[in-house]
């Protein structure tokens, strides 16, 4: 599995950027760019995403094993990770599994336990586009205006769009819609642990958002016993891209301090 990856600069210790599901790590740019005044940034397409290869079967600890065989092939160790909802799952299945390859580990509004219906539910996303019929579109707009009718957030909407990709005739979807339908139910688990990860980490949690509740912490402490975590107040599950300049802020505190408290 060769993941596809952008190296946005060779400034100082690696940086890995993980993004989400639909995602891509064009998503996180703005993010990489302004990080690797600092740091050596990688932002990477995990499977089934991005440009990165496409494959039937997707479970934490396959995702992890091809981010861990991207830093073999780089010769990277002593990495900082950062990853938001599926992405920071996979950055948590790493930094457990390969605790000696990971010098801190940064999770954006994701928990490492499994997910019920009642919680981040992407239902309605599926059924939106899986209802677009890519080859036939003539224009992105009408792929927005088909999954309007079973998504209420717009920029929902505009950020699944915009994996839309151009062909000759029609488009098609740049992430594969088939395989994480398919595998949906084993991206809900949450992660597998045989230790824990004892470096320090980082939890930033949306305020508006459900993905980190106080249940969860027993489970995180046990996990990442030297974890902290931090809100951003008036920001959703999406919080880099609600509030882009507060997440860098804490982002590039928490990677560039020399203690952690």
């Amino acid at each position: 599995m060769r993941l596809n990856f952008r190296q946005f600069s060779e400034a100082g210790p690696p940086l890995l950027v993980l993004h989400g599901l639909f995602g891509n790590l064009r998503n996180w740019s703005w993010h990489a760019a302004e990080l690797a005044s600092e740091f050596s940034v990688y932002g990477l397409d995990l499977r089934n995403h991005g440009e990165s290869p496409h494959t039937d079967s997707m479970s934490y600890a396959e995702m992890a094993g091809d981010v861990l065989e991207f830093l073999e092939s780089r010769a990277l160790a002593d990495v900082n990770l950062l990853g938001h909802s599926m992405g920071g799952k996979v950055a948590m299945q790493l930094a457990l599994g390969s605790p000696q390859r990971v010098r801190r580990l940064l999770v954006a509004d994701i928990a490492p336990v499994a997910y019920a219906e009642e919680r981040g539910d992407h239902e309605n996303v599926f059924q939106g586009l899986l209802a677009v019929d890519p080859g036939s579109l003539a224009s992105r707009a009408e792929a927005e205006e088909v999954l309007s009718a079973h998504i209420s957030e717009f920029a929902v909407v505009k950020f699944l769009a915009s994996n839309l990709v151009r062909e000759a005739h029609g488009y098609r979807w740049r992430f594969n819609l088939k395989a994480l339908h398919a595998n949906y139910a084993r991206l809900r688990e949450g992660v597998v642990a045989d230790g824990v990860f004892e470096n320090p980490t980082l939890f930033i949690k949306g305020a508006l958002s459900n993905y980190i509740t106080q249940q969860d912490w027993p489970r995180i402490q046990l996990l990442f016993p030297a974890a902290r975590i931090k809100t951003m107040m008036g920001a959703g599950h999406w919080l880099h891209a609600e509030k882009p300049q507060v997440f860098y802020k804490l982002a590039r505190d928490f990677f560039t301090a020399e203690e952690f408290s």
